[in-house]
């Protein structure tokens, strides 16, 4: 018996809204919900010869055995038995990085196959529903619309809000409450009172299988607000309805399928050989969740903008320093979408109302892409949404500087920007906006070396003076910025010379008897996973010695489930645990950092979509459910 166990186990992960998850072990232990818990009840029922079983979600009827349950990059596959039967669902995101009009279509494929289990023939029915409230937030049912019809092979039917007021609010831990869910199969789909349902009847016989399938999807009519536009998915930029993707989806079902297979056998032997099957573990429950935590737009330009939610957090939008931990996934398998995490962001900090010389923290609230929302002046309530910060005009002034990030996101974006080239995006971007990757290199320079006090991208543990690991980010930000000047074929050798100087300065100043402290007074210690970029793209800032004695003295700080961000807290950042991790020059180090994340994901008793931020002592989750920022759990396929 195979049981791959999970927190929460992901079912449909297409983007911030449409993303379902099982809080349980199994398919049958609990209802669907959304990833920040308001129950959305995908159910299925199984009649075999006139008895009824239940193998997903709650209700009267007795649950099917789960056999098996294993999760992949890509799908999640439950095996149950009852009756003399097994069943295999299979719920399928195809997130596939190298097709993007897929990756983008907000459709989960869902697939059944039955066969016998006892050598006999018989009869059989599935009933697989999908609640309306996936279309709507809070409590409350709207007055909704049902319909069903045929198109291009395939039965469609739909439900949605008679009411509809598309992007009607912004903010987090709220479910969509706009557009319409879809659920459509060659036959067998229909509206139903509370819902859509698809059905299936036939014949088990004694050898083979019999299959069924359908497909969930989820129109959101708009899905981001940019800059005063309202734009559609990136598979949309060319008028392609929802309908449209699923029937293109259907018409290549199998290919699809296959593509899917393939990606998971070799995501998952990747990841195995890098760190064996509990690394292997983190990457398949890291890959759906981060896409599903992200909406690929077309700009009205038309090019790709990449847009994140900080779920569970504060529900910002394109936040800066949750793209940064969150690109290693997407250096790795599709390194375009790197630049389209940064475009939105070099957008709105070329605009007169962001008057700083440093980097934003974030591009709006979620799905308002309409100026940085953090540290606004004003308080603005869940559900609400901000002023259109992008038309202001200089000298309106409504942030409060004491709460900016500015080492962290000057340093962030140069990473970004240029790790991006370096794994083979287009270079244009960062041509159009050297500017702006000048003024923030030059504040780094003045500042970063021994940081003020100031937030990180850690802001929950607060403000803090003379952080090492910070300046450890503006060093490799520098350094970034000399390999941007090269390759645009500008004097970079000052750069270089500057970056290797902050790095000896660093070491002199950061260094202890142990390893490296907390701050450069000399007190604690802490992850020092911003210099995984001295690794990764082979900067040579800090010799070999330095990495083999800071990793191995993390060694004896771990605890039960991982290694604390520092010394200050038990609590841990997942992200950070793996970065720092992949700097360990030895391989047992490595795998002695790594192994104690696989075992928070099968221990943890906090029932939430892989929390990144979690306590090492008890295994319980602190803070934050289902956010992107799981895509740094894939440092090791760049760094090792």
């Amino acid at each position: 018996m195979q049981i791959d166990r999970l927190p929460a186990i992901p079912l449909v992960a297409n983007d911030p809204y449409f993303s379902i998850w099982m809080p349980a072990d199994t398919l049958t232990d609990a209802d669907s919900a959304h990833w920040a818990g308001a129950k959305k009840p995908l159910r299925g029922r199984l009649t075999v010869d006139g008895k009824t079983y239940r193998f997903l979600g709650l209700g009267e009827e007795p649950a099917m055995e789960t056999v098996l349950q294993r999760v992949t990059p890509t799908s999640t596959v439950s095996e149950q038995t009852a009756g003399g039967v097994t069943l295999s669902v299979r719920f399928t995101t195809p997130a596939l990085p190298e097709d993007l009009d897929t990756l983008s279509a907000p459709v989960t494929l869902v697939d059944f196959a039955l066969a016998s289990a006892d050598g006999k023939a018989h009869e059989a029915a599935i009933v697989f529903t999908a609640d309306d409230s996936l279309a709507y937030n809070g409590p409350e049912r709207p007055a909704m619309y049902r319909a069903a019809w045929e198109k291009d092979g395939l039965r469609f039917a739909l439900c949605g809000q008679m009411t509809q007021k598309p992007l009607c609010h912004s903010g987090d831990n709220i479910t969509i409450d706009w557009g319409y869910l879809y659920l459509a199969a060659p036959a067998g789909v229909e509206a139903e009172q509370d819902g859509l349902a698809f059905r299936w009847e036939g014949k088990i016989a004694q050898r083979g299988p019999a299959r069924a399938f359908c497909y969930l999807a989820y129109d959101d009519i708009a899905s981001i607000n940019y800059y005063g536009s309202l734009c559609r998915a990136w598979h949309a930029r060319n008028g392609e309805t929802v309908p449209d993707a699923v029937a293109r989806l259907h018409a290549r079902r199998d290919a699809l399928l296959h593509d899917c297979d393939v990606l998971d056998a070799s995501v998952t032997e990747e990841a195995e050989k890098i760190g064996g099957k509990e690394y292997a573990a983190i990457a398949a429950a890291a890959w759906r969740h981060t896409f599903a935590a992200h909406k690929l737009i077309a700009t009205p330009e038309g090019e790709m903008a990449l847009i994140s939610k900080e779920n569970d957090s504060n529900g910002c939008a394109a936040t800066v320093d949750v793209s940064y931990p969150s690109v290693p996934i997407f250096l790795r398998f599709c390194p375009e979408l790197v630049n389209a995490l940064c475009r939105p962001v070099l957008r709105f900090a070329s605009l007169p109302v962001w008057e700083f010389d440093f980097a934003p923290h974030d591009v709006g609230r979620y799905p308002y892409v309409t100026g940085q929302v953090y540290a606004y002046r004003e308080r603005i309530s869940q559900g609400e949404t901000f002023p259109p910060f992008y038309l202001f005009p200089a000298g309106t002034n409504p942030y409060r500087h004491e709460n900016q990030m500015p080492v962290e996101e000057c340093g962030n974006m140069l990473v970004m920007m240029y790790a991006a080239v370096a794994f083979g995006a287009d270079d244009g971007l960062v041509r159009k906006y050297e500017g702006l990757l000048d003024k923030w290199v030059r504040y780094l320079v003045e500042f970063g070396e021994d940081p003020g006090e100031q937030l990180c991208t850690d802001d929950f543990a607060g403000h803090l003076a003379r952080n090492v690991n910070l300046a450890a980010k503006a060093t490799v930000g520098v350094a970034c910025y000399a390999r941007i000047e090269k390759l645009l074929g500008k004097e970079s050798a000052s750069w270089e010379e500057k970056a290797r100087a902050m790095a000896r300065s660093w070491l002199e100043r950061a260094r202890t008897d142990e390893a490296t402290a907390l701050t450069f007074d000399g007190q604690g210690w802490s992850m020092k996973y911003n210099l995984v970029w001295d690794r990764v793209l082979q900067m040579r800032l800090l010799p070999e010695e330095f990495y083999e004695r800071e990793t191995d003295s993390y060694l004896a700080r771990q605890n039960a489930y991982g290694l604390p961000l520092d010394s200050r807290k038990t609590y841990t950042k997942s992200d950070w645990i793996l970065w720092t991790a992949s700097m360990a020059p030895k391989d047992e180090t490595f795998r002695a950092l790594v192994a104690p994340v696989a075992r928070y994901l099968r221990e943890s008793k906090t029932r939430v979509a892989f929390s990144d931020w979690y306590d090492t002592v008890t295994g319980d989750y602190v803070h934050f459910i289902g956010r992107s920022v799981q895509g740094g759990l894939y440092m090791p396929f760049i760094a090792r």
